[in-house]
């Protein structure tokens, strides 16, 4: 235990908290969107419920730390590349990224909508909502592992990062939810980061290295202009309403 006194395992803790937050940004915007088209009683609890699986996915994965690194040798060649377990893995869920932002897009665009108050319509099924949230966690975790495992040697300091990290989330998740649904244009935007992220993973299960630095200031830049946007869009709206008085009907019955 005299690693719990050792400043430089603290400092460790701390980065790799903070890092596992930000890594953990697209998991809680994709978690958002997909919880967004349940039943409002049951959002919270599936929110919940997916950031929890969330965690015990990169926890499992930090205590099979070794076959996790066995992930990154090649299974086969194609081309003259080498593929591996990992690569699999980003190239499929970069797939499924893709695909699953298309839909949403295409779905708001012709104002579709898929949910259903009762729990027997797919979009407001628990358990189809919990499978792709899986999926997204499954991808997402490993990167994340794989980035914890080069920064700290200690799997207790991982595990308790994680576990930090998650319950952070846990408590901006239904922020960001609300904020989202309360935003059309934030939801598109959201979605357009997430086709970013989906290709990304997929040029790198190619060994196509994309700095994650650029893609998140990006991000960052871009929901700061909407940002600037939205509070331009209320003051506006505000403007126009203290303009435009209540006008009296004349015809008021029995006069």
């Amino acid at each position: 235990m005299e690693w719990l006194t050792n400043p430089e395992i603290w400092v460790a803790f701390f980065t790799l908290t903070a890092l596992e937050i930000v890594l953990g940004i697209d998991n809680i915007i994709m978690i958002s969107i997909l919880v967004s088209r349940m039943p409002k009683h049951m959002q919270q609890r599936t929110r919940i419920f997916g950031l929890a699986l969330a965690m015990v996915t990169r926890i499992l994965l930090l205590l099979s730390i070794t076959w996790v690194m066995r992930l990154t040798a090649d299974l086969f060649v194609v081309f003259g590349q080498g593929i591996s377990g990992r690569d699999l893995i980003l190239f499929f869920g970069g797939l499924f990224l893709l695909w699953k932002s298309s839909q949403e897009m295409y779905h708001a665009l012709e104002g579709e909508d898929e949910s259903d108050d009762t729990p027997s319509g797919k979009g407001g099924n628990f358990l189809y909502t919990i499978i792709q949230i899986a999926i997204i966690d499954i991808v997402f975790s490993l990167d994340s592992v794989i980035t914890a495992v080069g920064m700290v040697s200690h799997v207790p300091v991982m595990v308790a990062a994680i576990i930090v990290a998650v319950l952070v989330m846990m408590l901006a998740a239904g922020t960001i939810s609300e904020f989202i649904d309360k935003h059309p244009s934030l939801k598109m935007l959201a979605l357009s980061f997430l086709l970013v992220v989906g290709t990304v993973l997929i040029a790198e299960s190619f060994d196509v290295h994309v700095p994650k630095g650029y893609v998140y200031f990006a991000m960052a830049f871009s929901l700061a202009v909407e940002a600037i946007n939205i509070k331009l869009r209320g003051a506006m709206a505000k403007k126009k309403q203290q303009q435009d008085p209540v006008k009296l009907r004349k015809d008021i019955p029995g006069q």
